[in-house]
């Protein structure tokens, strides 16, 4: 076909001979997890705290590879559960290991095989499904330790590839995605090409929002806050208009939230309202409200909510 020189010819990718797959990240908490899936993903779907134990759902961040699409199981960080909801989240990490096409096992560099990262290696070895090992945080020591940390892991359990990465830099995590890219089954997409994550923009406003309050409040607020998005309505001038609930405990973890004067709550609402912008493109109205909910940690509907089985004991 003949064509003018100065005609643009577009093409649809092709997707024949696709490829698309579950990969699961697992890891001990504050091992990277979350801030690998969101550079992978070049985006942010998912929340990032120096606060452990903050991921509490399977989020699914989406990546496009050339002819692949990967998808990113953002497991909760497994640890020794000591109470329902930490039961509720390891059960959830765990299943999200069996039920994934590939598994990759992260380990900060700087800890190395402590034993919450040796008693995972040695669970994780019952998993049936190709296993790479992610050695993140290899920013932070020498590359002798690397090294080393790289031969006992593999030394504790056989890995099909081991990968070193810098989440937070983004060293190495091109190398990883062509990998996963690489392991995922054939198959057609599961997810529209331009969707990112699987996660409906209500939640992750709600996750921004929480993880906002660990940033703000550090150790003085115990994990059990939870954030639901109670109204998202859309106004005339293009704006959205948000109303959340931050639910705790105590009426002394309220006033904690409020701040005195309220200014730690206007604090937590500027930086989400923020951020919450920036992802949805628009001029954003977020009102939040803190409210005490007694034992809301053994209400089954509240796990539900947060995409969690609740554990009958």
């Amino acid at each position: 076909m003949d064509t003018n020189e100065n005609e643009v010819v577009t093409q649809t990718p092709d997707r024949t001979g696709s490829r698309c797959g579950f990969v699961a990240l697992i890891g001990a908490p504050n091992v990277g997890k979350s801030t690998l899936v969101n550079a992978l993903v070049g985006s942010k779907v998912t929340i990032v705290s120096k606060k452990v134990q903050t991921t509490r759902a399977l989020i699914r961040g989406i990546v496009i590879d050339d002819n692949a699409q990967i998808i990113l199981v953002d497991t909760p960080g497994i640890f020794l559960p000591k109470r329902r909801l930490d039961r509720a989240m390891v059960k959830t990490a765990w299943s999200g290991a069996h039920d994934a096409d590939v598994v990759c096992v992260l380990l900060d560099a700087k800890a190395g095989l402590d034993d919450e990262a040796q008693a995972i290696l040695e669970r994780v070895g019952q998993v049936d499904h190709p296993k790479i090992l992610v050695i993140n945080k290899i920013d932070l020591v020498l590359r002798e330790k690397l090294l080393s940390l790289t031969q006992r892991a593999n030394e504790r359990l056989k890995f099909d590839e081991t990968f070193m990465v810098s989440a937070m830099s983004g060293d190495g995590v091109e190398d990883l995605k062509h990998e996963l890219a690489k392991r995922v089954p054939d198959g057609p997409f599961h997810y529209p090409e331009d969707q990112m994550s699987d996660a409906p923009l209500r939640h992750l406003a709600a996750e921004i929002t929480r993880e906002k309050i660990y940033r703000h409040l550090h150790q003085e607020l115990p994990y059990q806050s939870t954030v639901e998005t109670d109204s998202w309505t859309e106004r005339k001038d293009k704006s959205v208009r948000i109303e959340q609930t931050i639910f705790v405990e105590r009426d002394s973890q309220r006033k904690i939230v409020l701040g005195k004067g309220g200014a730690t709550i206007k604090a937590i609402g500027a930086d989400s309202r923020k951020e919450i912008a920036e992802i949805v493109g628009e001029k954003v109205h977020l009102f939040l409200f803190v409210k005490v909910r007694d034992g809301w940690g053994d209400d089954p509907e509240r796990y539900r909510e947060m995409g969690l089985e609740f554990p009958k004991e």
